[in-house]
């Protein structure tokens, strides 16, 4: 990678600043085999897709949520605050939200073999079924580094997307190059954990829904 997790954890400041506006800061990795019989051969590499993205274009508030696969912290925010944000503003029009990848990693391996493995999905199918795999990743993250390749491959069969490709990306990270020009986009946002939310470009101390809720209001009656 070109900025090391541990580098970039110096580079972040206090614990105390970072408590106070994202969870995920850092950890380690592990892996398991590709399912028997997904040998699919060497895949493309991709070097630029089209941002993960739900709501309209012109939506009057636009929110931006840099995420960590491996992130437990990411992981909550995904399967507590996300719904909310969702059935109360993207469904009815009035938020664009937009996905990004920040690896930090907390896992070595499955913050990027993740990251990959859901932009395959994308590739391949649409907006709405990469966000509904990623929550699948999330609600099995406990169980990916012994099992992921697994996981992805049986998310993405049941998404309608060929498993052994998905699982192949994991493996080969094809989609590496799309996942760090999201890092060093929120690198350059000045990004200081997992799950980072922005509401109209301003970072949001915490991810709570309360917290995310109050933002998006106040944007709008702005």
């Amino acid at each position: 990678m070109p900025t090391t997790r541990r580098s970039y954890l110096a580079a972040l400041g206090g614990a105390a600043t970072l408590a106070a506006t994202a969870g995920c800061l850092g950890g380690s990795g592990g892996s398991g085999p590709l399912p028997e019989g997904c040998d699919v051969g060497s895949l493309d590499s991709v070097s630029s897709m089209s941002r993960p993205a739900l709501g309209p274009e012109d939506a009057a508030v636009t929110v931006d949520v840099f995420e960590d696969f491996a992130c437990p912290h990411c992981q909550t925010f995904t399967l507590e605050t996300y719904p909310e944000i969702k059935s109360t503003y993207i469904d009815p029009g009035e938020v664009q939200y937009r996905y990004f990848d920040f690896p930090i990693p907390v896992d070595e391996e499955w913050s990027y073999r993740a990251a990959s493995a859901a932009r395959a999905v994308q590739d391949r199918s649409d907006a709405e079924t990469f966000f509904a795999f990623a929550k699948g990743v999330y609600e099995n993250q406990s169980d990916l580094g012994s099992n992921g390749y697994e996981i992805v491959h049986d998310l993405a069969d049941d998404a309608g997307v060929d498993g052994c490709t998905v699982a192949a990306a994991a493996e080969q990270e094809p989609y590496r190059e799309v996942v760090e020009a999201d890092r060093q986009t929120g690198s350059d946002r000045g990004v200081p954990g997992t799950p980072a939310v922005y509401v109209d470009g301003e970072l949001l101390r915490g991810y709570e829904w309360d917290t995310v809720d109050a933002a998006i209001a106040s944007a709008l009656d702005g």
